[in-house]
């Protein structure tokens, strides 16, 4: 299934994140089956505290299609997006959003679904198990 395949590619830069020591989020945005983008988290890095996964990937996204919009992109990430990313998606107007583990504490879920666009689909649960592990573990590792 490609869901499974394109979220194996987000984790690949949750890892890549992980290794850099930023939290383990990583993000590819895919259109027509091909990815245009591939980010993870940069906030340490950048020193910056928009510089998420998200963030990252729709700069990326866009640049690659030349446009602001993202209507026929799916974007892959390993963590339930936050309200900052999510207002930004909404902007994106994203076509579909794809994402591993729930974030119960600071997912835009909690706020209300309606902070994406309303002609967004969402598919939760994918490499659930595997993105909560993987963010499971560095924080872990920093106790």
């Amino acid at each position: 299934m490609d869901d499974v395949r394109f979220m194996r590619e987000a984790l690949r830069e949750a890892q890549r994140a992980s290794d850099a020591g930023e939290v383990p989020v990583g993000a590819v945005i895919v259109c027509a089956n091909r990815i245009l983008a591939r980010a993870h988290n940069l906030t340490e890095t950048l020193c910056d505290v928009t510089a998420h996964a998200e963030m990252q990937a729709i700069t990326a996204a866009s640049a690659a299609l030349g446009g602001k919009f993202l209507s026929e992109c799916t974007l892959y990430v390993t963590l339930e997006p936050c309200p900052m990313c999510a207002g930004a998606l909404y902007w994106a107007q994203l076509g579909r959003l794809v994402y591993g583990a729930a974030d119960p504490k600071r997912g835009y879920s909690l706020l209300a679904s309606s902070l994406l666009h309303p002609l967004t689909e969402v598919t939760t649960g994918v490499l659930a198990e595997e993105s909560a592990g993987m963010l499971q573990k560095f924080f872990r590792d920093r106790r």
